[in-house]
């Protein structure tokens, strides 16, 4: 009887990436979004190793292999019928090199990971609001209901704070210090930050907080979720996707030319603040990025410096 391809015989290549998913999990605390893809991204290469009746153990990893691989991620085509994306491409180039880096400290014959090259990106133009459009966008919520007043403060928040979509639905209710207008929180890759709340973001925390009728632990709840009678509200948290579609509703009410995402709103927090004059680096920390380089996809659009030097010398030499 012929093996179905999604019935292929587990491999060393299969248990070595159990193991580093293991890893990811137990010892780097990854969360389980990156280790959900990179199984998708890995069990994708053990796949491909298979159909090619290449020899799956570490061993086996040379570059002319990893050469063609590129080659098939770069021809195949989804169920959608849709060819893969060059950033997806090189999602999956960087998880195979963290398998190597582990393969290669836990002493594995394998292929030195820094011999792949990852591939270079495109610049990616960064979607904004503008202020007034933020304004806008902002007073669509009827604060007068009990989940507009909800969504209002949901939406205030992030303009202040600038935080992932993620992060704000893991947010408790006796992390933010009201009087000092701030809370700290454990962002993306396990890095630790201070967050601070606008003046305009308390109040309209404050007004939620106060129409709140339980005690319970999570800071944003959705009133028509499921009875936790005497729990801590965890069944009533607020998921990501409930956050999403919050702001999708409020975008297509708004009718702004920009459809509004968390991410958005995180890049309109970003630009807001260096359109007003502040560092790269201070910004780089508000927003949680470990890299400088990743803040960076801002400036093109907010260099204060070059608007001005255009505004002094353009034109100026007829």
């Amino acid at each position: 009887m012929a093996v179905q391809k999604d019935e292929l015989p587990r491999t060393e290549l299969d248990r070595l990436i159990e193991e580093f998913l293991e890893h990811l999990e137990i010892e780097r605390q990854s969360s389980p979004l990156t280790i959900r893809n990179y199984r998708h991204y890995l069990g994708r290469f053990s796949n491909w190793f298979k159909d090619n009746n290449f020899k799956a153990k570490p061993s086996s990893i040379d570059l002319e292999k990893v050469k063609k691989y590129r080659v098939y991620l770069a021809r195949f085509t989804a169920p959608n019928g849709h060819l893969l994306s060059p950033s997806t491409q090189a999602y999956h180039v960087i998880a195979l090199r963290a398998f190597l880096r582990w393969l290669v400290k836990n002493d594995y014959d394998t292929l030195a990971p820094e011999k792949i090259d990852i591939p270079k990106s495109k610049s990616r133009l960064v979607k904004f609001l503008s202020a007034g459009q933020i304004e806008r966008f902002l007073s669509q919520p009827l604060s007068s209901k009990k989940t507009g007043l909800r969504d209002k403060a949901i939406l205030e928040i992030f303009f202040s704070t600038g935080l992932r979509v993620s992060e704000l639905v893991r947010l408790n209710r006796d992390q933010i210090d009201l009087k000092r207008r701030e809370f700290g929180i454990i962002g993306k890759g396990k890095k630790a930050r201070v967050v601070f709340l606008s003046e305009r973001a308390i109040k309209w925390l404050n007004k939620y907080l106060n129409g709140r009728e339980d005690s319970w632990k999570p800071l944003f709840i959705n009133y028509r979720g499921k009875k936790d009678e005497g729990g801590t509200g965890e069944k009533r948290r607020l998921t990501v996707r409930s956050v999403q579609r919050v702001v999708d509703k409020y975008s297509r009410k708004a009718k702004l030319p920009v459809k509004v995402t968390p991410h958005v709103i995180r890049h309109s927090f970003a630009t807001d603040l260096l359109i007003a004059g502040a560092d790269l680096r201070s910004v780089q920390e508000m927003l949680g990025h470990e890299n400088v380089q990743t803040t960076q996809i801002y400036t093109h659009v907010t260099n204060r410096q070059l608007r001005s030097v255009h505004e002094a010398f353009h034109g100026k030499g007829k």
